[in-house]
């Protein structure tokens, strides 16, 4: 399979993914008793993805503060992402203004893992504008499906997304310093949410990060000459 093929495949299997995604927002929003043209607005203006999600809790549970915050926090690493894409995106102003409201994890990937300027560029494109529409579609069908069943929970929708992320973070953790924090900033938002308003926990969850100033044997434990035989 050649390598255009090939991307061609990827960037349509994630297109087909951000439908399934987004409808499951859609519902949830719905799900929340926010008004249809909420989740629809928050798609086409802000197009945040995992931040949405969190921000329709949020803003259902009375705490839009938070939501803000959240929101900021989570997409914090779209700074970096934009030094690092500057280039691909272009220089005139329409350019930087529309690629960087479709930069996604997704298409800052596929870009940065082409070698040539002029096809990472067209790659990024590709991706951004597949993702940004098929995100919107998504929405107003979960919107519709949601306003149609009336409890889009009961279809599982509400798995959907973190059944996403977990399929996303796995090949992440294969480090120990990294499954560490992940453990801990989990451990962390569970045990924090009974006590805490909607939405704290998670932002707590950041906590998590101090088990990086744990002793490098902590988190680089040594391998014995025996274990080190085995592998």
């Amino acid at each position: 399979m050649s390598t255009t093929k090939r991307t061609l495949r990827d960037v349509g299997a994630l297109g087909a993914a951000m439908v399934a995604v987004g409808a499951s927002f859609g519902a949830i929003a719905i799900a929340y008793g926010l008004p249809p043209w909420t989740p629809i607005a928050m798609s086409t203006v802000v197009f945040a993805g995992g931040s949405q999600f969190l921000a329709a809790g949020l803003i259902a549970a009375g705490n839009p503060i938070a939501a803000v915050l959240a929101g900021l926090l989570l997409n914090a690493r779209h700074l970096p992402f934009g030094l690092a894409v500057a280039n691909t995106i272009g220089g005139n102003w329409r350019h930087r203004l529309i690629g960087s409201h479709i930069m996604t994890d997704e298409a800052v990937a596929f870009a940065l893992a082409e070698t040539d300027p002029a096809h990472r560029r067209r790659i990024y494109w590709l991706v951004g504008t597949t993702l940004f529409i098929t995100w919107n579609i998504g929405t107003v069908l979960g919107v519709l499906l949601g306003g149609a069943t009336g409890d889009p929970d009961a279809l599982g929708l509400d798995a959907a997304f973190p059944a996403a992320l977990i399929a996303l973070i796995l090949p992440s953790l294969r480090d120990r310093p990294t499954r560490l924090v992940a453990l801990a900033g989990a451990a962390t938002a569970v045990a924090l949410t009974p006590v805490l308003p909607a939405g704290l926990p998670v932002l707590c969850a950041l906590l998590g990060l101090l088990v990086l100033l744990a002793p490098s044997r902590f988190l680089h434990p040594r391998v014995s000459p025996v274990e080190e035989t085995r592998c």
